[in-house]
């Protein structure tokens, strides 16, 4: 199944790079410089395409690569064998499991908690909801309607509540009812990263302290159409929690495709889901090489059809 459907990023960026090359009499490095500037201008960012354009000329000029197709393919190559994080882009199979997401206001991370509750379900995991973020306005209560959609336990405190004596009730509720997943809803506030790094380390010590058979997992949830935004908030995040991998909301027909890459170039992050629709089922395990054969396959097909 595709990883989304044809986002606008893979047919416009294999356009442009396909049309470089078909004005170039013969492939050499010149061609190379043109695809150089196509990255850089496709949201990929400066530092990481200068990796790829490098990895690419060793190939035209060792590799001895003398036709579009052969091109393409090396391009495909470099940018899966970037994107490629082995079995980090799993979610940790073992089971009980904590999963601590973190991510601003308005990234959709609160309804990608929905979907992954749905996920671990469809698994045949029971799963409960822990409402950490304690500081948004009505945080807590958007959680437990979701709980109730979902049928799942949820707990919560009052507005304003520490949000470690949340995690603490969780961890116990959890561990007496046998719970397979805890999903925890933290706070994203920016503002002040010497407080939120203070505050996930206290709740991290919590779980550590009282549900420390557990296996866990801090994952970011990034809205993919916010482009240099998203980078920025990976960059800020990454100083202060230990990311496990990241969550890419909105990969649609809008999504600026090239954020994917520069994660995993510029924050060694795996990007463990895709979010690529408003449905249920529409959160979807990443698959590296599938993502970098699409940003080309768009275009193929295209010339097939043009062809016939």
């Amino acid at each position: 199944m595709p990883l989304a459907e044809k986002p606008s990023f893979f047919g416009k960026l294999a356009q442009r790079i396909g049309d470089a090359i078909m004005l170039r009499p013969s492939i050499d490095e010149e061609t190379v410089d043109d695809i150089e500037e196509i990255l850089v201008s496709s949201d990929i960012g400066v530092d990481t395409t200068m990796k790829i354009s490098d990895e690419l000329r060793d190939s035209v000029r060792y590799e001895r690569l003398h036709t579009k197709e052969e091109l393409m393919q090396s391009l495909e190559d470099i940018i899966a064998g970037m994107l490629d994080k082995g079995e980090r882009h799993k979610i940790c199979p073992d089971t009980p499991l904590v999963v601590m997401v973190i991510g601003v206001n308005g990234v959709g991370k609160t309804t990608t908690i929905a979907k992954l509750t749905r996920r671990f379900k469809d698994e045949g995991k029971s799963v409960m909801l822990v409402a950490a973020d304690t500081f948004r306005a009505a945080a807590a209560e958007q959680i437990s309607a979701w709980s109730e959609i979902l049928d799942v336990p949820v707990i919560k405190h009052s507005e304003g509540a520490d949000p470690s004596a949340v995690i603490y009730d969780g961890m116990q509720a959890a561990k007496s009812r046998g719970t397979d997943v805890v999903i925890c809803d933290t706070a994203g506030r920016l503002h002040n990263k010497k407080n939120l790094m203070n505050e996930l380390a206290k709740m991290n010590r919590v779980i550590s302290r009282e549900f420390p058979e557990a296996a866990r997992e801090t994952l970011l949830v990034l809205d993919a159409t916010t482009g240099k935004n998203a980078i920025s908030q990976a960059q800020e995040f990454s100083q202060v929690a230990e990311l496990d991998g990241v969550i890419l909301t909105k990969m649609d027909g809008t999504a600026k495709g090239g954020i994917v890459v520069t994660l995993a170039d510029q924050f060694d992050l795996a990007v463990k889901f895709i979010g690529v629709g408003e449905g249920m089922s529409d959160l979807r395990p990443f698959d590296p090489h599938e993502f970098a054969a699409n940003i080309f396959k768009d275009h193929a097909e295209s010339e097939e059809e043009d062809g016939r």
